[in-house]
């Protein structure tokens, strides 16, 4: 049965012997994860999602990225920790990212210069197999629709965690349009007062989820 979590907490999962590859995906209501320009200003940030974005970051062992969303970040938050009017979040956000060993997936990069970057460009589902048999926190998909479509269809994520917010696109980008059928299981589900539903899923059966490979 899903369940509706304490207001202050939200859980990714449960512990299991093996890491899990979650993807964290912010969603239109027509399930779009950027606009038709590739933008995301369409997402209600305030203060209430930045603590919930805190609470999940918290649960992470690593962030995985595709090449454009790694170059967003490479680009920017190395730059926070320069900046004396940096807000909190963004500064403690900052230093995590700094520190925290971070995966690109990308076939068309030869090299990464971010610190503590590992680049899998090629053997993906092997080499993302070697790192869920590791020892640690979930392995969780920032965004990155290319990437992660490329997951799904190898079979690779375990859990999805979707901020559906409360915006029809029209049109943009989209993970879940490959023409496969995907049944999935609610495990919990909360709703931000910004009229955005924060749902964490699981496949619903193995049989399922062999079907998107």
């Amino acid at each position: 049965m899903a369940k509706k979590i304490e207001q202050n907490k939200f859980e990714i999962g449960g512990e299991t012997d093996m890491r899990k590859l979650v993807l964290f995906m912010h969603v239109s209501l027509d399930g779009y994860a950027s606009d038709s320009n590739g933008g995301l200003d369409w997402i209600p940030y305030n203060e209430e999602f930045e603590k919930y974005a805190e609470e999940i970051v918290a649960e992470v062992g690593a962030p995985v990225y595709g090449r454009t969303t790694y170059r967003m970040m490479e680009s920017y938050w190395p730059t926070v920790l320069d900046n004396p009017n940096a807000s909190r979040h963004d500064m403690e956000h900052a230093k995590w990212l700094q520190d925290v060993k971070k995966i690109v997936i990308s076939t068309t990069m030869d090299k990464v210069e971010w610190n503590n970057t590992m680049l899998i460009k090629d053997n993906i589902a092997e080499e993302i197999k070697v790192l869920k048999e590791q020892p640690g926190k979930n392995l969780v998909i920032f965004g990155s629709p290319g990437a992660a479509k490329t997951l799904l269809k190898l079979g690779l994520i375990d859990e999805f965690l979707l901020t559906i917010c409360p915006v029809v696109l029209g049109g943009g980008k989209s993970v879940f349009d490959g023409g496969e059928k995907i049944r999935l299981k609610l495990l919990s589900s909360r709703t931000l007062k910004s009229g955005i539903i924060a749902a964490a899923m699981s496949w619903r059966n193995s049989c399922t989820r062999s079907s998107a490979n």
